[in-house]
């Protein structure tokens, strides 16, 4: 952790001398609410957490002019828990993102540990939520969030269309396919409305089976007001198959905004393990870059399915859970 934090600290000592050949900058986000659970096997729990509406994060990001419309960029992020000031990720440095990559005329092309293309979708497109607080899509459906070792291709956008392609390397000797994902987007954008059909793929460890999801999402917005729907299937390991529909909306007046959304989980295997989750939020801005939020959300898992309300850290042990909290952005 000590290492963690030297390295910290030095990135950011440099990045003053780096910004005088490079554009680099230093963010973040500390984010802590206090989180009530209840409908666990364990019993109801009350807790401070951290990351409750977005992950807690300190991040570095550039980009340099190479000349005839071409830029070099780069990003490391690291998640922290700011509710006991360890490291997210499982420890990781920089587990958030970290990445390297080139864009101009062609697009862009990156190369690290990525953000997959079903999850930016299901961030900007599906979830009012914006994966976070109780209401968090990823409750329920598979966000495949982050993917090492991965090559993404972003095309420019021509005639309202761009397309996301990304490759993740299974870097297994003997079979590129063990542990390899595939992910790509389509996109249209035509003023308020946006539709996106994004797929991901993951072989497992020995490249016998994969499991897929694939999503048809819409966005519509307009002035303080959006809508968002999506229809998503998944294929997984062993035969197994499941849909899910989403409904979700936000609107906002002034310094108050209002998030809402529903989600069907259908199980189409004989085991029928559907669940609902119904979730409401309230956000009050104090500044451009700091608010106050309350939030509830609940599933209703049916057969022995086993869906718990999470956040945007935390996966949640309960079929119900509250959130009130505090989030800057720097």
């Amino acid at each position: 952790m000590k290492v963690q934090l030297t390295c910290i600290a030095l990135a950011g000592c440099i990045c003053g001398a780096a910004s005088a050949q490079s554009n680099v900058s230093i963010y973040g986000i500390a984010d802590a609410g206090i989180v009530r659970e209840t409908g666990g096997a364990a019993g109801s729990v009350s807790r401070v957490s951290s990351g409750v509406g977005s992950g807690s994060r300190l991040g570095l990001k550039g980009s340099e002019d190479l000349g005839d419309g071409m830029s070099a960029f780069f990003q490391l992020e690291n998640g922290y828990n700011i509710d006991t000031g360890s490291a997210g990720q499982g420890g990781l440095l920089f587990g958030r993102q970290a990445l390297v990559g080139l864009a101009g005329k062609f697009g862009a092309i990156s190369l690290g540990r990525q953000y997959s293309p079903l999850y930016t979708t299901l961030r900007d497109i599906v979830d009012p939520f914006e994966i976070g607080l109780a209401g968090n899509v990823t409750n329920i459906i598979p966000g495949n969030t982050r993917v090492d070792n991965m090559v993404e291709y972003k095309t420019p956008r021509y005639a309202g269309f761009a397309a996301d392609l990304a490759y993740g390397a299974g870097e297994t000797a003997g079979n590129s396919a063990r542990n390899r994902t595939l992910g790509a987007a389509l996109n249209y954008t035509d003023g308020p409305f946006t539709v996106t059909l994004t797929n991901h793929i993951k072989e497992n460890a020995d490249a016998s089976d994969s499991s897929r999801y694939s999503m048809l999402a819409a966005k519509y917005k307009v002035s303080a007001f959006s809508v968002d729907v999506a229809h998503g299937i998944t294929h997984g390991l062993a035969g197994a198959r499941s849909a899910d529909d989403v409904l979700g909306g936000s609107w906002t007046c002034g310094v108050h905004t209002v998030l809402a959304s529903y989600i069907r989980h259908d199980d189409l295997s004989s085991a029928n393990k559907d669940a609902r989750q119904w979730a409401v939020a309230y956000l009050y801005a104090l500044s451009k870059r700091t608010d106050l939020y309350l939030s509830y959300g609940h599933i209703t898992n049916r057969n022995g399915a086993s869906y718990t309300v999470g956040n945007g850290t935390d996966t949640g042990t309960g079929n119900t859970g509250t959130d009130l909290g505090i989030r800057h952005r720097f």
